[in-house]
């Protein structure tokens, strides 16, 4: 694993925000803590928050080298904020987590460390994180998320029990080869794996929110997912993988 003294950094962290003030700050210090010895940018991606969180993420650029700041001009959600990051990244592999802060950052160890190993299969293309056993909410929003993610686990075969938790790791070449739909981020498991491609899931932990609030509601989130599972569905009985192209 290259060092902190490359001029290109091997790992891009991106990490959608909206109105997420006062976290912001202490998720980005968390974050350099975290990754301390890696090679890394983190990308904060505001999108167009209403609150100071732009600002003060601004102001934190004088304290962390690392950190980079994009600012959408228009409201576009999490799934928008996550490319926008993605398409300005210039690690090879990106992670992510959410900028309400109940992702320990320690996480993004668990999930790159599981990506970038020398011993990992070919086409391993994500490593997401697994909240199940250590989920810090509410037991109705874990009934619906547990709910959700039961429906779409069997109507989607993805061998995943947590596509909603924020913290994942993937490459960002395999990325960009993925449609792009809003709430993508929801479906990466079964999108990787639609194109061919391994995805493994890791323990991490999870803290209750201390600041703000949340941008979904139970009803909202398991609405949207329903029509959109749909959607991914039609993708993949639309699906044709050639398996790889040789130059002959």
């Amino acid at each position: 694993m290259s060092k902190m003294s490359d001029k290109t950094p091997e790992i891009s962290v991106v990490v959608p925000a909206y109105n997420e003030a006062g976290n912001v700050v202490p998720l980005a210090r968390e974050i350099a803590a975290a990754l301390e010895g890696y090679s890394y940018e983190m990308i904060f991606i505001d999108d167009l928050s209403t609150d100071t969180t732009r600002q003060e993420l601004i102001d934190a650029k004088a304290e962390l080298p690392t950190l980079r700041v994009l600012a959408h001009r228009h409201n576009a959600g999490q799934s928008r904020s996550v490319r926008t990051g993605v398409l300005q990244a210039r690690g090879t592999y990106i992670a992510t987590l959410d900028g309400d802060g109940q992702n320990p950052p320690e996480g993004l160890c668990v999930v790159l460390d599981a990506l970038m190993r020398e011993n990992a299969p070919d086409n391993l293309a994500l490593v997401g994180g697994d909240r199940s056993a250590n989920r810090q909410d509410s037991a109705w929003k874990k009934f619906a998320s547990k709910f959700g993610n039961g429906i779409r686990k069997a109507m989607l075969n993805d061998n995943c029990n947590d596509t909603g938790c924020g913290l994942k790791a993937y490459k960002r070449d395999i990325y960009l080869q993925l449609p792009f739909f809003d709430h993508q981020h929801r479906f990466m498991p079964a999108l990787m794996q639609r194109e061919g491609y391994l995805c493994e899931f890791r323990p991490v932990t999870h803290r209750h929110r201390t600041i703000g609030a949340s941008k979904y509601t139970n009803f909202g989130r398991l609405f949207a997912s329903l029509t959109d599972m749909m959607g991914v569905m039609w993708l993949n009985s639309r699906a044709r993988n050639s398996r790889g192209a040789d130059e002959v």
